[in-house]
Parts: C-alpha cells; sequence; structure tokens
C-alpha cells in the first residue's frame, strides 16, 4: 500500500485530472448555462488540453511514485527513469494540444502526437539509444561510482561518473575515457568492485618433472603465505593443472584486497615464488639453446626447456 507521503504526491495531480475531465465532460452545461456568453468550441478545447496535461502530470507522479518503493536490495531506482518518463508524457501532451488547435479532432490530435514523437524518435535513435540504455544501466546496476570495471576484457577503469548518454572511466594510467552508454549495454561487464572489493586471482607456473608434485605445492603454498599485502583470509592455495611434456603445471590462487593491489600482489607473489625456488636450490623453469643434429647432418638450433629430457 502506498504511505501518507506518497499518497500525497498525487494528489494534487488527481484533483486536477478529476476538474478537467468534469469540465470536459460537462462543458456544454457549465459553460452553456453557467457562462453563456463563453465560446464553447474555445472552452472545451481548453478543458481537453487541461485533460491531457493533467493525465500526463498524474501519470508521471504514479510512475514515479511506483519506482520508488521498487529497490533492488539497497539500490534505488534511478531518479532519471521517472524524469524520462514525465518528458515523454509531457511532450505527448504538448503535441496533442498544438494539433488539436491546428483544427485536427481529438483523434486526429493523438494521432498526429504519436507520428510527431515517431519522426522526433527516428531523428535522434542514436541519443535515444544511449539514453534508454542509461536508463537499462541505472536500474540494473551493474556498477555504481567508484566500482572498477572491465568491458568486453578491453577497457579497464574506474567508474567516475554515470550520466544520461555516456559513462565516464578514469584507468590505473589516469587516462580518461568517455563511452556511450548503448555501447556498454552490448558488451560484457566485469565488474571487480561487487558483490565485495576482495576476489580470487590465479597466477600459472610450471615446474619440471623431476620435482614431486607433493613437495612443488607445499613450496609454492609456503611462498604464497611469505608476504603481507595478499590476503590470507580465505587461504591462498595450489593445485595442479596438467602434466605436460614441459613439466608439470600449477595454478597458485590468492586473494587480492582489491583491484587496484591487482598487480602489486601479482608482483609480490611472483618474486615470492622465485625466491622461495631460489632459495630451495630446485632448478627454475628458464629455457636454453640446444644444438641439434638433423638427420641429414645438418645443425639445428631450438630453444626448449632446461628440464626438459635431452636426447
Amino acid at each position: 500500500m502506498f504511505q501518507r507521503k506518497e499518497l500525497l504526491r498525487v494528489l494534487w495531480p488527481f484533483v486536477a485530472f478529476l476538474v478537467a475531465i468534469t469540465t470536459y465532460t460537462y462543458n456544454d452545461f457549465i459553460f452553456g448555462q453557467l457562462i453563456p456568453q463563453a465560446d464553447l468550441e474555445v472552452a472545451e478545447q481548453l478543458s481537453m488540453a487541461a485533460s491531457w496535461f493533467s493525465g500526463a502530470w498524474l501519470l508521471g507522479r504514479i510512475i514515479g511514485t511506483s519506482l520508488r518503493r521498487k529497490r533492488n536490495g539497497r539500490r534505488k531506482t534511478p531518479k532519471l527513469l521517472g524524469e524520462l518518463i514525465s518528458a515523454a508524457l509531457f511532450l505527448a501532451a504538448t503535441a496533442a494540444t498544438v494539433a488539436m488547435m491546428l483544427g485536427q479532432s481529438a483523434g486526429g490530435a493523438l494521432a498526429s502526437s504519436g507520428l510527431m514523437i515517431a519522426i522526433l524518435g527516428f531523428a535522434i535513435r542514436n541519443v535515444l539509444a544511449d539514453v534508454l540504455s542509461g536508463v537499462a544501466l541505472g536500474l540494473e546496476a551493474p556498477f555504481r561510482i567508484g566500482d572498477w570495471i572491465a568491458i568486453d576484457g578491453r577497457v579497464r577503469g574506474r567508474v567516475i561518473e554515470i550520466g544520461w548518454r555516456t559513462t565516464r572511466l578514469q584507468t590505473r594510467n589516469d587516462i580518461y575515457m568517455i563511452l556511450p552508454n548503448s555501447e556498454i549495454a552490448r558488451q560484457r561487464v566485469i565488474n571487480f568492485s561487487a558483490p565485495r572489493k576482495h576476489y580470487r586471482a590465479e597466477l600459472e607456473i610450471v615446474l619440471g618433472h623431476d620435482i614431486p608434485v607433493s613437495k612443488a605445492r607445499g613450496l609454492l603454498e609456503e611462498a604464497s603465505l611469505s608476504n603481507g599485502i595478499i590476503l590470507q583470509t580465505p587461504r591462498p592455495d595450489v593445485r595442479a593443472l596438467s602434466y605436460d611434456t614441459d613439466g608439470v603445471k600449477y595454478v597458485v590462487r590468492y586473494w587480492v584486497p582489491s583491484f587496484v593491489d591487482d598487480v602489486d600482489c601479482r608482483d609480490v607473489m611472483i618474486s615470492a615464488i622465485d625466491r622461495a625456488i631460489r632459495q630451495s636450490g630446485l632448478p627454475t623453469p628458464n629455457s636454453r639453446i640446444k644444438v641439434l643434429l638433423s638427420a641429414n647432418g645438418h645443425r639445428k638450433t631450438s630453444l626448449e626447456p632446461a628440464l626438459a629430457m635431452e636426447m
């Protein structure tokens, strides 16, 4: 049910609409009997125009109040949507009034207003697509100001402004980007700041076959716990991914406090793993040039992993 404050918002538009409709319905009695010197045709047109505008006012208030009551968690419905609906309703009422004043009937005026809106919509279709996409993004709220997002895996930045037509981002290199809302709506958006700022990242590394998997996993886990910038809760872990000809591929999974720390966490993790491998005396997963003899006796060079089996 609507609350008292919400009912008061639609009270005056409802009263205005009721008076306008009553005046138009009993136009002959009100102006013919009570005000005989009045022009009935002009009075009818004015009461019809008042009905359209008051109806647009009332409908806009009802829709706006309904949108305010509709919440997605703590995210409010954007004010832009209600303003856009109200503007469209008053535009239709204005177009119908102008058409009626030019001598058309009520039905013809409504048809003309619809045609005018269609022509105007076609002329500004690109702008309208951006605005409607902005409304859709506001309703679904896939990101908010301050969130770090990635658009189609190509554009990454922090949202600093969400406007009618465009969304503005600032990258980690302080590059200012302005993107049309319609383009964002068609792309895949990844939000690194929702529902929480921290998230899990992964780092793959290949170690030689001569290192037991259990020993390699313990070494990598110890390295992932030896730094302070990476979150320790949830605890980082290590998994063996595949057993390839170059060695055994492992993935180190760790938790990043926020997207801003992503590069620093990756740098710290790589440094810790490199230090752990060198301190343990294990061979590093580097490559070297080998000189081989082909079947016809010619020399050829190949770049192979240092831990690969030599012929």
